[in-house]
């Protein structure tokens, strides 16, 4: 099922404003955070529009924490950082998803508290297209 208000499901201009789709994984994509100031940030958006890890099944929450794990695995391989975040919120876009935000010792917001979008740091086009490509290599895509 898809709601037509949702960035997650709808895609196109609705995702445009934060996120980059990178590929499908098994029950879910992969979206580049536009906001960069912790390098690699990512979403993990369940494939169907439900607000609750508890309106799914037991083998589909088994899946969709499958994908995080394979896209925390290349995140970690190509951008190294010294923590990965992980946060499931959702209370203004109730559509399951989990952000995985990098976090490097002495960087931004390091041992303090983690702001959802600071609006500090976008990239060039080809920033980003080198990020995606480099997730998607990882991840066999």
């Amino acid at each position: 099922m898809k709601d037509t208000n949702c960035a997650y499901c709808m895609r196109g201009e609705l995702l445009d404003k934060f996120g980059i789709f990178v590929c499908d994984l098994e029950v879910s994509s992969l979206i580049l955070f536009k906001e960069q100031s912790k390098r690699g940030r990512c979403i993990v958006a369940y494939k169907d529009h439900v607000s609750e890890i508890v309106n799914i099944s037991d083998s589909e929450r088994d899946a969709f924490f499958k994908d995080v794990n394979r896209a925390a695995k290349a995140i970690h391989k190509i951008f190294a950082p010294d923590k990965l975040n992980y946060g499931m919120y959702g209370d203004t876009g109730c559509h399951l998803h989990m952000h995985l935000c990098p976090k490097y010792s002495g960087g931004d917001e390091w041992g303090g508290i983690f702001q959802m979008n600071p609006q500090k740091t976008y990239l060039e086009d080809a920033e980003y297209q080198k990020m995606i490509d480099d997730l998607k290599k990882e991840l066999g895509k």
